[in-house]
């Protein structure tokens, strides 16, 4: 892997660690999630008309696709709200996997190597290390990213199958965006009113453009470097999320922790390296 990928690569860890840092630090963390749902979707619509119409065999999956993201952006909501992002996002982002690939066998019809199965430990350690901050007041916040684990691996198996059939998996992907933010601002618009919801859109804006752009290049990062480098190699890079997370946490947010919060992020983050590499 060339200098400049390798860059990259870790600038789109950097993006997608960036914009949950938006979410927990905003003032309506529900609201401000939605935000980058729609700032994701704005960025995708100039590409559409350029791009092939998914196969009507992948209509299903789209719309499967949507509820699930319409729970997990409810979700890193709900979670960010009571817990912080040190906490939460190695939770979201090293479980998810670890289900992946648990259970790919059972869906999927794959095998794991071994290299995969020692990943799966490693994380499990990591989690089972998190039960002594769990202790000091985070279990809620620990539950919440267990449970969006679950919702995240259920749209991987969802749009790993969806973008096969699409015919045309970025295509698909960037459908796949305009759906969520029509659910969540839906939800809103019914639980709290038209006015107070466009009152928090006008004077932040900003925060969806700037996330939600910040997560379509993240994974259009993503996809580059893996017509430049081996697929596992990118893979493993874009979990350096999980250490930039806990990063922001500490330097920018300023969130205080046991030290179990740091020793559990980086052994999960290991385990996610040993699992996408095998």
């Amino acid at each position: 892997m060339s200098l400049d990928v390798l860059l990259l690569v870790l600038l789109g860890a950097l993006l997608h660690a960036s914009w949950n840092a938006l979410v927990k630090s905003g003032s309506d963390k529900a609201l401000d999630a939605s935000l980058i749902a729609a700032g994701a979707a704005i960025c995708c619509i100039p590409f559409l008309p350029f791009l092939p119409l998914p196969g009507f065999v992948a209509v299903p999956f789209l719309v499967a696709s949507a509820f699930l993201q319409f729970a997990y952006f409810r979700l890193v909501a709900a979670a960010y709200t009571v817990g912080d992002i040190g906490l939460v996002y190695p939770v979201m982002r090293g479980v998810a996997p670890l289900i992946v690939a648990a259970s790919s066998s059972l869906f999927l019809d794959e095998r794991l190597s071994t290299p995969a199965f020692i990943g799966i430990a490693v994380i499990s350690a990591g989690i089972l290390t998190l039960a002594f901050e769990a202790r000091r007041g985070g279990r809620k916040a620990i539950l919440l990213a267990l449970a969006n684990a679950v919702v995240i691996a259920g749209y991987t198996f969802v749009d790993g199958v969806g973008a096969r059939r699409s015919g045309n998996a970025i295509s698909y992907t960037l459908w796949m965006s305009l759906l969520p933010p029509l659910l969540l601002f839906s939800y809103a618009f019914y639980q709290r009113g038209y006015l107070p919801v466009m009152q928090h859109v006008r004077r932040n804006w900003w925060r969806g453009l700037a996330g939600g752009g910040g997560s379509i290049l993240s994974y259009g990062l993503a996809l580059w470097a893996m017509t430049k480098a081996p697929v596992a190699v990118v893979a493993a890079l874009r979990e350096t999320s999980i250490l930039f997370a806990i990063v922001i946490s500490v330097f920018l947010l300023k969130e205080k922790a046991s030290v179990w919060r740091y020793v559990a992020g980086g052994v999960i983050a290991s385990g996610v390296l040993i699992m996408r590499l095998s």
